[in-house]
């Protein structure tokens, strides 16, 4: 996928996965994904009743995670209508609907003012940013002083041997069973070739440090598949 039109292709693909997306987020993370998310969401445990902002929110999973620490609001913004789709039904579903508010929005043109949220959420999105160092200093412009940014996000795993199986999986074995299931030709060969060009560990924590944030920290997860990093503004 070229950097040109990026967002575009972006919004493209995951109108076309959309009525497939959950099943298959877990499925081929084994439900792993699950666990992730509820260990990034400990960093709102400081945050009172906090007003939180999830970006490239797909269906909601992270805002619906997101509740155990009793938020007084999340907004999720996606660039994809039928994602928003898929959640606002799940919201409905769950009766969640009036807590979590789900709109089309772009994670580098916030439509919120300065200092409005707590905590800036994003799970396995930044790495779909038309403009990364963009994206990043919108979350944090919208951010209160003191408020933290979340983000969980694949990376690359360390150790030949685990390296070797993990690439194996995430580039010949995922990419043939989401493309059976989906019926998507591109989106889950995008997946691989997106972590494998993303600046991860401390070359992503150089550029949230250089759009601004302090306090930067870097979790990684499952022998380095993911990690979770934090900044504060």
């Amino acid at each position: 996928m070229h950097q040109t039109g990026k967002k575009a292709q972006v919004k493209e693909m995951f109108d076309g996965i959309a009525h497939k997306y959950d099943f298959l987020n877990h499925f081929l993370s084994l439900g792993i994904d699950n666990i992730w998310r509820k260990k990034a969401l400990k960093n709102i445990s400081a945050y009172k009743n906090p007003v939180i902002l999830d970006v490239a929110t797909g269906t909601g999973d992270f805002a619906i995670a997101a509740l155990k620490y009793k938020p007084s609001s999340i907004i999720g913004v996606d660039l994809s209508p039928e994602m928003l789709r898929k959640g606002q039904d799940k919201m409905k579903r769950k009766g969640l609907d009036h807590i979590i508010k789900l709109e089309v929005g772009d994670s580098e043109n916030l439509r919120f003012t300065d200092n409005t949220f707590d905590a800036v959420t994003v799970a396995f999105g930044v790495r779909n940013f038309e403009n990364l160092e963009k994206g990043l200093s919108e979350m944090l412009r919208v951010l209160k002083p003191g408020g933290k940014a979340i983000i969980l996000e694949f990376s690359k795993p360390r150790g030949a041997f685990f390296k070797g199986l993990f690439n194996f999986y995430f580039f010949n074995i995922l990419p043939f069973l989401g493309r059976i299931v989906s019926k998507h030709n591109s989106a889950y060969t995008y997946l691989p070739e997106s972590v494998d060009a993303f600046p991860s560990g401390s070359a992503f924590t150089d550029i949230m440090i250089g759009c601004g944030y302090s306090s930067v920290s870097s979790e990684s997860l499952t022998g380095g598949i993911a990690t979770i990093y934090t900044g504060v503004k």
